[in-house]
């Protein structure tokens, strides 16, 4: 078997107790985009075709097992916890027999990129046969993190803590991230060299460097971007990740044909899909399953969840497309429109104050202001159907299920219980009567009442 040919494992460490989040959900399932941060690095270690995948847990095991299970991946669980060398120990049995390479990475640092975990295994298989390959970044305020120290050649000659660093090793500002690749056939033998005598008791997985340069072998860096590895131990902290991946997916969408009028206002979910020479006004947001193809024009304040939206339509602005809502070809769904499980065929227009709930508009037909599809009795959902080239006047009510025929016409301020044939006529209201004088006579008995009192 050749070097490039090797099996990979991964190793995410999952364990910690997340206190800093105040919250009854694990702490690596708060959702980045709308999606588990975990779930976000699994599918980037998916991207790998790992033979096998691992998450160490401490608690909340039946939490975060089924976004494994999702991702092929099994559960270990380390308890009581001593440290992350030891929480690394916890996934040798699951990995038993298994001789490739390993990544370890970090739950709570979802931003980890494919390309990150490939050139740390790229390395691993250098020529020079590191003994760890660690991903080494550079932030903006090193704060408490472990220095690393290297040669002209990227090797590592030293890894220290913060608070062991020397003044002259803390203006290193090349940092451990805690992420590393090591051979399967190494990491174990390392892993059990690795003692606790430390301040607090505990098995550090970055001593592994350190046991690796005492049987006489180096071990690399591979640089990473400072973002790539920014990890989550707060609500503030989850917030700044969010806004990171927020700057990526939109820099990528506007790197892709889409013009973003104000992109700092636009927020995509983890598995938005958008045509190019599509224009997003400010201030939308993509909730989770939605697909917009080329051209479309997504007017300002529109909140779009669960939707397919045909090229050439026009979404807004103040619009909301909530799941099941499919946007046919050059449709119009304008402002304070509401759909919900509602097709609207090509060149369909709703162009204002509308509710279409389980609803199926036909090509061409006008929806006026203020209707509203009445589709559920408070037990169950019912359908409307409006067939192609039909107009719905201003304020109508159709009570589901009903069916409007093609090319039929409702008068405006109907309340239709019963299907409308095609071409049909359909008015559903009161019949409006006239009596001259009335409203004076009115005010002046009412003038008149109010000045005896």
């Amino acid at each position: 078997m050749t070097t490039s040919s090797r099996p990979v494992a991964a190793i995410v460490l999952a364990a910690g107790k997340g206190t800093r989040m105040k919250s009854d959900l694990h702490k690596v399932l708060h959702p980045i985009a709308g999606r588990p941060m975990l779930a976000h690095l699994l599918a980037s270690v998916d991207a790998l075709a790992p033979a096998r995948t691992v998450v160490v847990v401490g608690s909340g095991r039946e939490q975060v097992e089924p976004v494994v299970a999702a991702h092929g991946g099994v559960v270990a669980v380390q308890d009581p916890q001593h440290g992350t060398a030891h929480a690394v120990r916890q996934a040798e049995a699951a990995l038993a027999g298994f001789a490739g390479d390993v990544v370890i990475l970090y739950g709570d640092a979802p931003l980890v990129t494919t390309a990150t975990m490939r050139r740390m295994l790229d390395r691993l298989r250098g020529a020079d046969a590191p003994a760890v390959v660690v991903a080494a970044f550079r932030p903006a305020d090193p704060l408490q993190y472990g220095r690393i120290l290297v040669d002209d050649a990227g090797l590592i000659d030293k890894m220290v803590e913060h608070k062991d660093a020397t003044a002259e090793e803390r203006a290193v500002d090349l940092c451990n991230s805690g992420m590393m690749a090591v051979r399967a056939e190494d990491l174990w033998p390392l892993l059990a060299r690795v003692g606790n005598d430390n301040a607090a008791g505990e098995y550090y997985l970055p001593d592994i460097v350190g046991e690796a340069a005492a049987v006489g072998r180096r071990s690399a860096v591979v640089e990473v971007d400072a973002d790539e590895v920014a990890g989550v131990n707060s609500r503030a902290e989850l917030a700044e990740v969010e806004a990171l991946w927020q700057r990526r997916r939109r820099a990528a969408a506007m790197a892709d044909g889409v013009s973003l009028v104000a992109p700092e206002t636009v927020w995509f979910s983890h598995d938005s899909e958008i045509g190019r020479d599509t224009i997003v006004e400010p201030n939308v947001v993509f909730g989770p399953g939605v697909r917009i193809g080329e051209r479309v024009r997504i007017r300002a304040f529109s909140h779009v969840e669960g939707a397919h939206i045909a090229a050439g339509a026009e979404i807004g602005p103040y619009a909301r497309l909530r799941p099941g809502t499919e946007i046919g070809e050059g449709a119009k769904v304008g402002n304070f429109v509401e759909t919900k499980k509602a097709r609207l065929g090509k060149g369909a227009k709703a162009n204002h104050l509308t509710y279409l709930g389980d609803a199926d508009v036909g090509a061409g037909a006008n929806v006026g202001a203020g209707t509203i599809t009445c589709n559920y009795d408070g037990f169950f959902k019912y359908g409307t159907s409006i067939g192609e080239g039909a107009f719905i006047g201003s304020n109508s009510a159709l009570v589901a299920p009903v069916a409007i025929g093609a090319g039929a016409i409702v008068g405006a301020g109907s309340v239709v219980t019963r299907d409308v044939p095609a071409d049909a006529l359909a008015v559903a209201r009161g019949k409006q009567e006239e009596r001259p004088g009335w409203a004076a006579r009115f005010r002046a008995a009412m003038k008149a009442k109010k000045s005896r009192q």
